[in-house]
């Protein structure tokens, strides 16, 4: 039975481990059953799903997933929390707990071994320092998701579903909303977690598009500009990508493709959707000597080396 979301029960683990909170890991564990639900609703967790959860803590939202969910691997990186784990799951068979980093595990290999390569469901209350990473990862690689649910800070939520011409639009909202799309479904108070953390949070669910919704030849040229587009905001749209040094492009090429796409040159940046990204960057494509793209994941981590963790824990110790 799941019973970690109290104060008290959370309070008593801690303290019958006489564990430390790591600030390197950014760990804020949820005490609040009414939110812990509504992540799991928003979710949908089914008996039908194979589940992720990333950063399970001392296992509060696992215990959820356990009862609801098919299947369920958490993987947590504090080595401290191991033994804790083992403990508040020793109940639940369907649990298997890896000790890894999360930006280290195969999680293409994971999907398939686990789930036959279908969709698996994403839930994680992640670390704030590290949360673009981690939903980039998910989708940059192309791991087979079907949902990403998550606790994230209130802003990066709010930047997460901005639309164009809002002063939280930016390069995370055009990135987020190419692979899926977002609703924040719950903004979660600081005294819902312990230790509170000094800002409010957010749970949004990220729903991956079953087709892309705009057609990029080039998804990497395309990000190329949509970064260059926001680095300087301030800026119009046809200084900022010729001040780029990472895009060969020439001034005249700019403001002539905004004409063609009937778009004013003092056009900014935040101006414009998803799609007319997408059309700009075909087209400017076709008309520059574009060399081989940099690294252009948000993601600051080294890549995985393909290997799945070899250090797992299962339902019982």
């Amino acid at each position: 039975m799941s019973d970690l979301g109290k104060p008290q029960n959370t309070i008593a683990v801690l303290q019958k481990y006489n564990f430390n909170f790591q600030k390197k890991f950014g760990q804020n564990f949820l005490i609040d059953t009414r939110v812990l639900d509504r992540i799991i609703n928003a979710a949908e967790i089914t008996k039908e799903d194979f589940v992720l959860e990333i950063g399970p803590g001392i296992g509060t939202m696992t215990q959820y997933l356990c009862e609801r969910a098919k299947e369920v691997a958490a993987v947590e990186i504090d080595r401290n929390l191991i033994p804790i784990l083992s403990d508040t799951l020793s109940e639940y068979q369907n649990v298997e707990v890896w000790n890894e980093d999360i930006l280290k595990v195969d999680l293409n290999r994971l999907a398939l071994e686990k789930n036959q390569g279908r969709p698996i469901k994403v839930v994680a209350n992640l670390p704030y320092y590290i949360t673009t990473p981690i939903i980039m990862r998910l989708f940059e690689s192309h791991v087979p998701v079907e949902s990403i649910t998550v606790m994230v800070q209130k802003e990066v939520a709010e930047r997460m579903q901005a639309k164009p011409g809002t002063k939280d639009y930016g390069a995370l909202s055009l990135a987020v909303q190419y692979y899926a799309k977002p609703e924040v479904v719950a903004y979660v108070p600081p005294n819902c977690f312990i230790p509170r953390p000094k800002v409010g949070s957010a749970v949004i669910c990220l729903t991956r598009h079953e087709e892309k919704i705009v057609q990029a030849e080039d998804e990497d040229f395309m990000f190329r500009i949509i970064r260059a587009s926001f680095n300087q905001r301030r800026k119009t749209l046809v200084n900022a990508l010729n001040n780029a040094p990472s895009l060969p492009l020439e001034k005249e090429q700019i403001v002539t493709t905004l004409e063609e796409m009937g778009l004013h040159p003092n056009i900014r940046g935040e101006a414009l959707t998803l799609e007319q990204f997408a059309q700009l960057s075909n087209q400017l494509n076709s008309k520059a000597d574009n060399p081989a793209a940099d690294n252009l994941s948000f993601d600051t981590q080294e890549r995985p080396d393909g290997s799945l963790p070899k250090q797992t824990i299962h339902g019982r110790p």
